[in-house]
C-alpha cells in the first residue's frame, strides 16, 4: 500500500487496552494494537500517537463522583503516563522505536512535551507518544489529539475507536443505523454526532485538519485509512 500521508495523528482510546476485559491493560489487545502500528510504520507514515486513561481512570468516571473535577482530571492525566508507558513497552518488544513526551512534569519517569525534540524524533523514524493529555484540567483527549496534530504539521487526526465509524444512531441498538462515509465538521458539530468533543472538532475545522474515525479492532483497518482508502467516516472541512 501506497500512503496517501506522510504524518498522522493517532488518537487511542484507554478504553481500546482494555480489550474484553472491564479494567486495565490487555497484553494481547496491545500487541495486536502495536501490530497495527508497526505495519503503517514500514509504510513510512511519521506516527503521532495521544492516549487515553479511561481504562484506568477518568475525570468524568462514576468513580470521580464527588471529587473535585480539576483533582480528578488530573489523575485521569497520570492514567495516560501508564498507558504510554505500556505503550511504549509493547512498540520495543515489536522492534519499533518510540519516545513518550508528558504535558505535566515527571522528568524522572518520561521527558516533558518539546514540541521541536517531538517533531524531530518523527522525522527520526520513531513513534511519539504525548501523555498527560493537554496538561489541563477541563480538556479531553480528544482535544489534546487536535492541539499537538496541529503544533507538530500532522495531515489528520486518526480517531481509533471500537466502532468502524460515524453512523446515524447506534448501530448496536439499532440494525438500520448507516455510516456516514464523508462529513463536513459543521454537520458534525451540529448533529452532535460525537466524533469528538466540540473543542477538539473547533480547533481541527479551524486549522483544516481532517480526522478519521475507524475501528482499531478491524484488521488492517489503520494501514487502508493512511492509504486514502473508504474506511471508517472522514470529517473534513
Amino acid at each position: 500500500m501506497k500512503p496517501k500521508f506522510k504524518r498522522i495523528m493517532l488518537k487511542l482510546s484507554g478504553e481500546a487496552l482494555m480489550g474484553e476485559d472491564s479494567f486495565g491493560i490487555n497484553r494481547q489487545t496491545l500487541a495486536e494494537i502495536v501490530a497495527e502500528i508497526g505495519a503503517v510504520v514500514r509504510m513510512g507514515v511519521e506516527i503521532g500517537i495521544v492516549i487515553g486513561g479511561g481504562n484506568i481512570f477518568r475525570g468524568l468516571a462514576p468513580g470521580a463522583v464527588g471529587m473535585d473535577r480539576a483533582t480528578a482530571d488530573y489523575m485521569g492525566m497520570l492514567a495516560t503516563v501508564m498507558n504510554a508507558l505500556a505503550l511504549q513497552d509493547s512498540l520495543r518488544q515489536a522492534g519499533l522505536a518510540s519516545r513518550v513526551q508528558s504535558a505535566l512534569n515527571i522528568e524522572q519517569v518520561v521527558e516533558p512535551y518539546i514540541r521541536g525534540k517531538a517533531i524531530r524524533y518523527l522525522e527520526e523514524g520513531k513513534v511519539v507518544i504525548f501523555a498527560a493529555g493537554t496538561g489541563n484540567p477541563f480538556f479531553t483527549t480528544d482535544t489534546a489529539a487536535a492541539l499537538r496534530g496541529s503544533e507538530v504539521g500532522a495531515e489528520i487526526v486518526l480517531k481509533a475507536t471500537k466502532v468502524d465509524g460515524v453512523y446515524t444512531a447506534d448501530p448496536k441498538k439499532d440494525p438500520a443505523a448507516q455510516r456516514y462515509t464523508r462529513l463536513s465538521f459543521d454537520e458534525a458539530i451540529a448533529g452532535n454526532l460525537k466524533v469528538m468533543d466540540a473543542t477538539a472538532l473547533t480547533l481541527c475545522r479551524d486549522q483544516k485538519l481532517p480526522i478519521n474515525v475507524f475501528s482499531i479492532f478491524k484488521k488492517n483497518a489503520l494501514q487502508r485509512v493512511v492509504a486514502g482508502e473508504d474506511e471508517g467516516t472522514l470529517v473534513h472541512v
